[in-house]
């Protein structure tokens, strides 16, 4: 009876506490619910320290997951909850709202629920389509105010900085369905202004097989590819493994469409992408909020 009267009230505080609505969520099917609540008991018993450790024993639990691009979209803009299909970003966003779960000892979906809409949204709310943080740049500028995570790329040896007008989605609305919403697009095109000649660090791929750089990276650092492609900052996102002493991309693969460890190591896996500039680090910070 005890346990399950705790049970009441875990529930119930954090409902109190989350922003998102049940109205408003979207489950892939309802086992997402009972694996979310089983990791996050696991990790919490696991007695994990750090951050980076958690995503680096969520990543574990999530390896071989099938690769689904698109998950999030839909008629309208749900907070999409699932587990069993993910794509790069997905992928990484599911890690830091368990992380963040696990590390506020809160064990259930409900809590998982809110980190995961704090990290995706601006400002960490749902509101509607054009209030996901699609852009990555976009994504580290929020969650750092926020105190979710922390961009480590301009204090790393050889980092660089890079300017670029990041507007890919006003100039490619065709390939935005929820853009022929002329409410939607002009959201959108209000965002890309404030990114107009965006100024960010990054570090040259050549530089990722220096001892210096690889140094400064530990398991479960979140890695963004930075691209080339005109208007778009970053293309793909995953974490840092290490494989034998060098560092590997733990990500959902769309080539191997599931989420994978990379065989190669960051610099082997990247110097051959002539897309690719190189990367920016990102580390997920103790902050239990």
């Amino acid at each position: 009876m005890k346990k399950y009267l705790l049970s009441i009230l875990m529930i119930f505080s954090a409902l109190a506490a989350n922003a998102f609505t049940i109205e408003a969520t979207r489950m892939h099917c309802s086992e997402d619910t009972a694996k979310i609540n089983k990791w996050l008991q696991e990790a919490i018993a696991a007695d994990l320290k750090t951050p980076n450790q958690y995503m680096s024993f969520f990543a574990d639990k999530l390896l071989g997951t099938p690769y689904v691009a698109g998950t999030l979209e839909g008629d309208r803009e749900y907070l999409t909850i699932n587990v069993d299909e993910l794509d790069c970003t997905t992928f990484v966003e599911t890690l830091i709202a368990l992380t963040k779960a696990a590390m506020a000892n809160s064990p259930t979906w409900y809590t998982y629920a809110a980190k995961l809409e704090n990290v995706r949204y601006r400002n960490g709310e749902l509101e509607d389509y054009a209030s996901r943080l699609h852009y990555i740049s976009a994504w580290v500028v929020d969650n750092t105010a926020r105190g979710n995570f922390q961009e480590l790329t301009s204090a790393i040896p050889t980092a660089r900085p890079l300017v670029k007008s990041i507007n890919f989605m006003s100039q490619h609305r065709d390939k935005y369905a929820a853009l022929a919403d002329s409410t939607q697009f002009q959201k959108i095109r209000n965002l890309e202004m404030g990114y107009n000649l965006h100024q960010f660090y990054y570090i040259d791929k050549k530089s990722l097989k220096k001892k210096n750089v690889v140094a400064e990276l530990i398991n479960g650092d979140i890695v963004c590819l930075v691209t080339k492609v005109d208007g778009l900052d970053v293309s793909h996102l995953g974490i840092v493994r290490f494989v034998d002493g060098e560092p590997h991309l733990l990500h959902a693969s769309s080539t191997a469409k599931k989420v994978i460890i990379d065989e190669y190591n960051l610099f082997d896996m990247l110097k051959n992408q002539r897309n690719i500039q190189g990367v920016r680090i990102i580390r997920v910070s103790e902050s239990r909020y």
